[in-house]
């Protein structure tokens, strides 16, 4: 039997993506929780937003901060407030992936996988194909 794990190739949780309104008082607040700090603080200006991840294990938790009130983030935030955004699945090979899911009737929301935060290229899944979740698609960019 083929379980989803396998037929998407996926390698992992890569991270778990958690919206927040102020990163500096976040990675403060993460680093408390997990015992360590983060690696990394990257602006991603398609998103308008900055990320910082934290490692945990194997996968990373990543808090996304709006740059701007047009943020996807900012309106999530607006609505939602903060907390869990996203959860994000490494896999081998973004665009087969995506035409996978696409012919299995996810509703992918970008036509092509666009560079995200941490070196990787991202697609998502939108959530009302996916029980209320959005998902991520991450690809590990080796140029």
């Amino acid at each position: 039997m083929i379980t989803f794990v396998q037929k998407l190739n996926m390698q992992k949780i890569e991270h778990i993506g958690i919206a927040v309104k102020d990163l500096d008082e976040s990675n403060q607040l993460f680093e408390k929780l997990l015992g360590r700090p983060h690696y990394k603080i990257e602006e991603v200006l398609s998103e308008n937003v900055r990320t910082s991840f934290f490692r945990t294990g194997q996968s990373k938790i990543e808090l996304v901060e709006a740059t701007n009130d047009q943020s996807a983030i900012a309106k999530y935030i607006q609505k939602y407030g903060e907390g869990v955004h996203h959860i994000a699945f490494a896999v081998t090979d973004i665009r087969k992936e995506m035409e996978r899911l696409k012919m299995e009737g996810f509703r992918i929301l970008n036509e092509e996988p666009k560079r995200g935060a941490d070196n990787k290229l991202v697609c998502f899944v939108h959530p009302k194909s996916a029980n209320g979740v959005l998902v991520e698609l991450c690809q590990e960019i080796t140029e």
